[in-house]
């Protein structure tokens, strides 16, 4: 046998459990997780079909994941609102209604765990009857001033009910500014933002949809969302939120993205959020179904490679089944 002996051989440093764990460059936990839960004002859940696993959860519902995510480490939560067809419109009132869904929920939950962190989400797609994330004019275009203004109403709103990061995954141009500024004026100087700041027009986004009910009743959302063949842009638009004074920047969606998240974490000092979407989690969860995948095996993979590319926190649907498989369950 030929030996080579001063040869370099990195394979010494994955020869056992032990010293694999301690050389691994990338590590997370429950800590770094922000898991989103959709909510509607039903007495009762609604599985989603196309995210095996969620569901529309009642206020009863809700407490119950809450809980559950709690006893597994995840405390920060994300709210996205599933609003009943009556009450929206085509400028999105209800966003801003002080008792409507988010700050009645918000409330309640601040009130029974005031150390939970939760993110709300401002845009008007789920308040719209159009569908989109803004105010549509008669020509099919998104009007972004007037939009801005709704926008800051919801987030003041939000605000008052209690929510600790306000998250705005609208799009339009200067809306952090401008709700930063809001917030500071009603005393809200404590309220964090976390912008999503570089949020392309994807395919991954359908299984949300539907959850929500709040896909677009008419054209697409190109003219605001990112151009998923574009990587630079991104940095110009971190360049302006920063500047506007968003405290966080997310990138989204996040699998399909890691080239951006890295690039993302390079040009900024400012914590970087990713978002696994429902598409993603979808995917895995249908191949996991079929067995032709590792599910678990699989997800922390994913989940890994986000963090890997520079992510500091990312909202995942796994949030709590993650926290429980890395802690043995």
């Amino acid at each position: 046998m030929v030996h080579f002996a001063q040869r370099p051989r990195p394979r010494r440093n994955r020869k056992s459990d032990a010293i694999r764990a301690a050389c691994r460059e990338t590590t997370f936990g429950p800590e770094h997780f922000i898991y989103p839960l959709f909510i509607h004002a039903a007495q009762h859940d609604v599985p989603i079909a196309s995210m095996p696993g969620c569901a529309r959860l009642s206020p009863a519902g809700l407490l119950a994941e809450v809980e559950q995510a709690r006893a597994v480490g995840v405390k920060m939560i994300a709210l996205f609102p599933a609003i009943a067809e009556e009450l929206k419109e085509p400028h999105g009132r209800e966003s801003f209604n002080p008792d409507g869904l988010i700050p009645r929920t918000v409330a309640t939950l601040k009130a029974r765990w005031p150390d939970l962190m939760l993110v709300t989400d401002v845009a008007l797609d789920p308040y719209s009857c159009d569908g989109h994330d803004g105010i549509v004019a008669a020509d099919g275009r998104i009007l972004n001033d007037e939009t801005i203004e709704v926008l800051c109403k919801q987030a003041v709103a939000q605000a008052r009910a209690g929510a600790d990061i306000i998250a705005p995954s609208d799009m339009m141009d200067g809306r952090v500014g401008a709700i930063r500024d809001a917030l500071d004026a009603e005393g809200f100087t404590e309220v964090s933002i976390l912008a999503y700041t570089a949020k392309y027009a994807s395919s991954f986004y359908g299984p949300f949809r539907e959850a929500l009910d709040s896909a677009p009743r008419h054209g697409d959302k190109k003219t605001y969302q990112m151009d998923p063949a574009n990587a630079r842009e991104a940095l110009r638009e971190v360049a302006l939120d920063e500047a506007e004074g968003a405290d966080m920047i997310m990138i989204k969606p996040a699998g399909a993205y890691l080239d951006v998240i890295a690039l993302v974490r390079q040009a900024t000092a400012l914590p970087v959020a990713a978002y696994q979407v429902s598409g993603e989690y979808a995917m895995l969860k249908a191949a996991g179904e079929r067995g032709w995948i590792d599910e678990r095996k699989a997800a922390l993979e994913c989940l890994t490679a986000i963090r890997r590319a520079g992510a500091d926190v990312i909202l995942t649907y796994y949030a709590r089944q993650a926290a429980q498989w890395l802690q043995g369950g």
